[in-house]
């Protein structure tokens, strides 16, 4: 058991959640403000409750009451300064540990824990010894939040309606705190009652059924009340208010979908398939969707494009599209698809430990995949499986492993971050999470049967849906949870089969298997010896022991061969079922039944075998090494009917650059019955193939003949026909070849100019009129094929400037075309701008490559406030090749800074991301990038300035570790000792230049350390004071001759690791700077506005929050030193940067290139 498993086991929370209510009685779009209350009804489980413990950060507590009495309370977020026991280290591994401790610490599955603690009064001690429910309000504001909610309010004209200004809730993982007070954890589910007062104009979408709206007495607001009676838990709950435009769901009353203004006619075809989604997971799981209704809201600026709620989901606007556009549709209804198989396990059914999190998101991405294979066919099916394994093999290779349930002490296993908290793992490792669990649920399938796996899913449902029709509180709610021992079980009951020791290598354990392998046919005897050697040693991989299944293609068919790998045995005797055929004409019958006519000419006339894979059908994570000679994986391409096989086959016949090869592919190609995707990646293949033959190839250059024959007039052949996109796999691959011709290079390493004089003819002849679809991705994709044509230049002179003179004249007809399409961009905006995305990525190339001169302004103006997002962010991925390129550190600084002052939380998070996947610099590097500012700035990103987004801080934590490792960074002096020992008179000192000030936040002091039991009296007297201002001195005795002083030990660790709890208790709300807020005042609501009452908030002693003082005050009260952690309402607030002017993706914008 882990460490937070002992946690959670040894303590029990003295109250049961029964109910909470929520009400936000007002919302202030200008600025960016709210105002509410919370009810949470306790039942007491035991008779001496002292202090009630809630979760809330941000929000500004004014008054808290306990059964209508008021009562103290004291605020404590260690999450705001995470390096406060040791501020001056700069090493990630203390920093990490430092933030899983602040996070646990406040963590209501780890302990009796919150940020908020309230002290029962006096007058509800009788009641808790009688056992009588108790009701805590709590009064609060939140104004100018960082994370948890999110105002979209444009910089334009006009009333908050027609600008479209609306909010929406959103975090990741135990976020619900930093929008209102509540028990931020998934194991304390709860009825609701929410209700919301917004503008006439307004809608509040929010959790559970809408039983009433009423109209304020002037009729300018109105309240939206809805009621949860399914117990759920606090981050599951949501809201978004906005002027949306409603649909309801022509298929399905109980489905209704909300929309920004002006994008009707987009989402009704975007959702018009929805109900389909509906009937196949009631369908599969024989059970009715838990909630009795189900909303769907797209909303602009969102922090990712689905995040699923209890009966609510939001999306991002970006997701919606119409009908004429063809590559966004599989994207969003996957999306759709997802979200919804979530509210059934996740939402309805949550987690019931950060240990059990595998099991809703395997079960969820398990049901993703059933609906996944029937809507686009079982090839999309298994395409995806082998590219979700394939990225897990990849991050567990090259990060480190996965670990689903963590039994072990190690919080780090290695890595630069502990996995035991949510808000503690690397994005990129919590995606691996997600994609792991569906892949060992597939796993669990396979070894019970996908019927019984079903009866499973059906039995936890129809448990949960029995215990949350109790409307009384009742212990039978934990059936709502999910947690790895109670779904042993409930497989166990329905299949009769232990898969314990399947679940103890796959979830209890990390790691991959990788096997080597290879095979020589024994005529004498007609078997395949085959030799399996695992691979142990490399990163990420561990030991498996287990079935694994063989398929062998022979001449009379395919067989399956089940083979045991053993730890001491290598060598496996797979027996033939047919003879080598000599001279005999007969056709192959394959797995599927299919029988066909194959030319054996190639094949090695003793042997029957055609071809061998292993583990065909994907059943672990795996990386398979197989060596078989080139015209085995030549006929598994073309004969092999399962899209796994073809991939495989394609990948390895790249290091057989042979004539058969480029034949092989090219038929593949053609052939319009192969998956389209196979298609598409043989056409990269031929393209590598190519340039392997670069001196023996013959003919025309490749793939260029096969797009005159497919695409081109027959007439005419070197014009293109009029777009037709009607043949969806045609249209794929009509994107993709001339992307791959594009990768072709002639002897000197350039692009042939008969392939660049062919990529400008398509672009000149695309004829779009006619096409009832979109042809943007068509002309991006072409704009990509110019990108990759471009070779670096040759320069005589290395201080030559770059000239339109001196540029060759296709490197200028490409400026040219690149140019073009942007200007043209400003009038007639493409669906999510994807050609401006290629064009910058193409001139960045350019510059790269020496054609241009290397301007980042143009790369700045474009990723400023203002873009659409994937503008945006395709423009911060240019600026961190360009920085990385010319090592200017103002842009790196102002890069940074935009990731800290921006308003959106995708662009902060698109820019560290960035940055984490092109890192300017290394550890080890000596570059003007690698400066002591860097890491100062990049240090307090991290430490206090991200504490309201989990995902940004873990993501700036990569990009820290990236950039100087897991040590102190090279760039810094050496650190100066804390805790010096002098070895000649046995005791300790502090080091007076690290000691921490004895003043904290806010002017108040520090208490008085308490005394260890074991040490003296005179330690902390006032003539030992001297001990504290000695110069130290280590002299020349060795360690193991000196014995030290126990107490003077313990005396300054006391010191150095001065706990959260012995320091005063902080504002409620984060920055309180030289300024008072407003909102420090006692808030009032009267005629729809905000006023606020001259007497300062809680003036009385009910609240711990220290009183911001008055200017005159201030004056007069100077402080000779600074104080460490005080923080000004500068250094948390954004700067007033412009909102994003872009709502949809059909809005235009103002290119910079003029």
């Amino acid at each position: 058991m882990d460490r937070k498993d002992k946690k959670s086991s040894s303590f029990q929370r003295p109250y049961k959640l029964s109910h909470q209510l929520l009400c936000i009685t007002s919302i202030n779009f200008q600025r960016r403000a709210l105002m509410g209350y919370v009810e949470l009804m306790l039942q007491p489980k035991k008779s001496d409750i002292r202090v009630i413990k809630v979760n809330s950060k941000q929000s500004r507590i004014h008054r808290v009451c306990v059964n209508n009495h008021e009562a103290t309370f004291q605020y404590q977020d260690p999450s705001l300064d995470l390096a406060q026991r040791d501020p001056k280290s700069r090493n990630i591994e203390v920093l990490s540990t430092c933030h899983l401790t602040a996070v646990e610490s406040v963590d209501p599955d780890t302990g009796y824990h919150g940020e908020i603690t309230i002290r029962v009064p006096q007058e509800v001690s009788k009641t808790i010894k009688e056992q009588k429910p108790l009701c805590v309000s709590m009064d609060f504001t939140l104004e100018n939040p960082k994370g948890g909610i999110h105002f979209v309010v444009p910089e334009a004209e006009g009333s908050l309606k027609e600008r479209a200004a609306h909010l929406f809730t959103f975090g990741l993982e135990n976020c619900a705190r930093l929008w209102f007070p509540c028990v931020d954890t998934y194991s304390e589910p709860c009825t609701w009652k929410l209700e919301f007062t917004v503008e006439d104009s307004m809608t509040a979408v929010s959790c559970g059924d809408l039983v009433e709206t009423v109209y304020t007495p002037d009729r300018k607001r109105k309240t939206f009340h809805y009621v949860l009676s399914i117990p759920t838990a606090a981050p599951n709950i949501c809201l978004a208010v906005g002027p949306f435009e409603i649909l309801v769901d022509p298929n399905m009353h109980e489905v209704t979908h909300f929309c920004l203004p002006q994008l009707m006619p987009l989402l009704e075809h975007t959702t018009e398939t929805c109900h389909k989604v509906f009937e196949f997971f009631e369908e599969v799981l024989s059970f009715r969707f838990p909630y009795s209704c189900y909303k769907q809201v797209f909303v602009d600026e969102a922090y990712q494009d689905s995040l699923p709620y209890a009966s609510v989901s939001v999306f991002s606007v970006n997701l919606l599209f119409s009908k004429i556009v063809l590559d966004q549709t599989p994207i969003t209804r996957k999306h759709m698809a997802r979200a919804l198989s979530e509210q059934f396990f996740g939402c309805f059914m949550a987690r019931e430990s950060w240990n059990d999190y595998w099991v809703p998101a395997g079960i969820a991405g398990y049901l993703y995949g059933l609906w996944l294979r029937s809507t686009f066919g079982n090839s999309e099916y298994r395409d995806w499986i082998a590219s979700e394994t394939q990225q897990l093999c990849q991050y567990e290779t090259t990060v480190g492993p996965v670990i689903l349930h963590n039994t072990g002490k190690d919080s780090f296993l290695g890595r630069h971050f502990p996995h035991q908290h949510p808000h503690t793992v690397s994005p990129a490792y919590y995606k691996m999470m997600r994609c792991k669990s569906h892949l060992v649920m597939r796993q669990i399938e396979n070894r019970i049967g996908p019927q019984l796996l079903l009866q499973a899913f059906n039995k936890l449902l129809s448990l949960a849906n029995t215990s949350a029709q109790q409307k009384v509180i009742s212990s039978t709610w934990s059936t709502m949870l999910l947690s790895t021992a109670g779904f042993l079980k409930s497989t166990y009951s329905v299949s009769g089969k232990d898969i314990s020791n399947l679940i103890d290598q796959w979830v209890h354990k990390g790691g991959i298997v990788r096997f080597n392998s290879k095979f020589v046919f024994n005529r004498k005897r007609n078997t395949v010896e085959l030799d399996i050697k695992p691979d142990i040693v490399n990163k990420g991989t561990q030991k498996y022991v287990g079935p694994l299944t063989v398929r062998v293609q022979e001449l009379d068919g395919s067989f399956n061969h089940t083979i045991q790998i053993e730890e001491n045995t290598t060598k496996h005797d797979l027996p033939c079922h047919s003879k080598s055929r000599r001279n005999k004409r007969k056709k192959i019958p394959l797995l599927n039944g299919e029988e066909v006519d194959m030319d054996l000419s190639f094949m090695d006339p003793d042997s029957p075998v055609l071809w061998i894979r292993i583990d065909p059908d994907v059943n672990i994570p795996r990386l398979v090494n197989f060596e078989q000679p080139d015209f085995m994986w030549q006929y598994q391409l073309r004969y092999e009917r399962d899209v796994i096989g073809q991939s495989e086959a394609i990948s390895a016949l790249e290091t057989f650059s042979t004539p058969a090869t480029r034949n092989a592919l090219t038929d593949i190609i053609e052939n319009e019955h192969y998956y389209y995707k196979v298609r598409m990646q043989a056409c990269k293949s031929l393209a590598n193939t190519a340039n392997a033959m670069v001196n023996t190839w013959t003919g025309p250059p490749a793939m260029l003949n096969l797009f005159t024959r497919f695409f081109c007039c027959d007439t005419s052949p070197p014009i293109v026909r009029m777009n037709n996109f009607s043949n969806f796999q045609q249209y794929f691959l009509q994107k993709q070849l001339p992307v791959a011709m594009s990768m072709l290079r002639n002897t000197h390493g350039v692009c042939p100019k008969e392939i660049l004089h062919y990529l400008f003819g398509l672009i000149k002849f695309n004829d779009n009129s006619k096409n009832k679809y979109s042809d943007n991705y068509y002309r991006s994709a072409l704009v990509d094929a110019l990108n990759n044509t471009i070779t670096p230049a040759v320069t005589l002179q290395s201080d030559q400037k770059v000239t339109a003179d001196s540029m060759p004249m296709d490197i200028h007809t490409i400026v040219d075309e690149v140019t073009r399409f942007l200007n043209l961009e400003k009038h007639l905006p493409s669906y999510r701008y994807t050609i401006t995305i290629s064009c910058l990525r193409a001139i960045r190339n350019l510059q790269r490559n020496g054609h241009l001169p290397s301007d980042i302004e143009l790369f700045k103006s474009y990723a400023a406030p203002g873009f659409f997002r994937d503008v945006r962010l395709a423009a911060v991925g240019c600026l961190v090749d360009v920085i990385k390129a010319n090592k200017n550190v103002d842009e790196l600084h102002w890069l940074l800074d935009l990731a800290r002052e921006d308003r959106v939380a995708e662009i902060k998070y698109g820019i560290i991301r960035a940055l984490v996947r092109n890192p300017p610099f290394q550890k080890s590097d000596k570059s003007l990038l690698n400066n002591a500012e860097i890491v100062e700035k990049l240090w307090s990103y991290i430490n206090h300035e991200t504490f309201y987004d989990p995902r940004l801080r873990c993501e700036a934590i990569d990009l820290y570790f990236k950039l100087f490792g897991k040590g102190r960074p090279q760039c810094l002096p050496a650190p100066q000792f804390g805790v010096v020992v002098n070895l000649k008179e046995k005791r300790t000192q502090i080091n007076p230049n690290t000691a921490h000030d004895k003043r904290g936040y806010e002017g108040h002091d520090y208490p008085r350390l308490k005394r260890p039991t074991s040490m003296p009296m005179s330690s902390y007297g006032e003539d030992q004071s001297n001990k504290l201002t000695m110069k130290i001195k280590l002299g020349g005795t060795s360690r193991s001759s000196s014995l030290l002083d126990t107490d003077d030990v313990l005396a300054a660790q006391s010191l150095l690791s001065l706990s959260h709890g012995d320091i005063p208790s902080r504002p409620s709300t984060p920055g309180g700077g030289n300024e008072p807020s407003s909102w420090q005042m006692s808030p009032k609501f009267s005629g729809g506005e905000f006023s606020l009452s001259s007497t300062p908030n809680m003036m009385h002693g009910h609240s711990s929050m220290p009183q911001p003082l008055s200017k005159d005050k201030k004056k007069k009260k100077k402080h000779k030193h600074k104080h460490r952690h005080k923080r000004g309402d500068s250094d948390w607030s954004s700067p007033a940067t412009p909102s994003s002017s872009v709502h949809s993706p059909f809005a235009a914008v103002n290119s910079p290139l003029e």
